[in-house]
């Protein structure tokens, strides 16, 4: 069974930083595309950004130069490292595995196939 735990949302201030974290079970990370998607109350799930199993990252235009992805294949752990983050980065982050071995970036939530539980994620001004 494969399952994807979120780990390190809270609160934070505006301009400060938060890490998540999500581990994998059941499978390896090293063939897949991890994603990161976010969901604010009543709005639809958004693409945040990904790294895929050659390195490369994608990021939505609204994160760019401030959330880096990472991810460490030996801890089959992916990581979100956000920086100068503003009130409305406040949502529900939810990290997302596909396995893909192609050159393609994923963006949408339904290429994914297994889902973490999400973490809150809340920006105070």
């Amino acid at each position: 069974q494969v399952q994807l735990v979120e780990s390190g949302g809270g609160l934070a201030q505006a301009g400060g930083s938060l890490r998540l974290s999500c581990t994998v079970s059941g499978r390896t990370i090293s063939t897949n595309t991890m994603g990161w998607f976010r969901q604010a109350p009543g709005k639809e799930r958004e693409f945040v950004g990904c790294i895929k199993w050659n390195g490369n990252t994608a990021y939505a235009d609204s994160v760019k130069g401030r959330f880096t992805i990472s991810r460490d294949n030996a801890k089959n752990t992916a990581y979100l490292q956000m920086n100068s983050l503003k009130p409305e980065d406040t949502a529900v982050y939810y990290c997302a595995a596909r396995y893909d071995m192609t050159t393609a970036v994923a963006v949408r939530a339904s290429e994914y196939e297994y889902w973490g539980q999400g973490t809150q994620v809340t920006v105070s001004s």
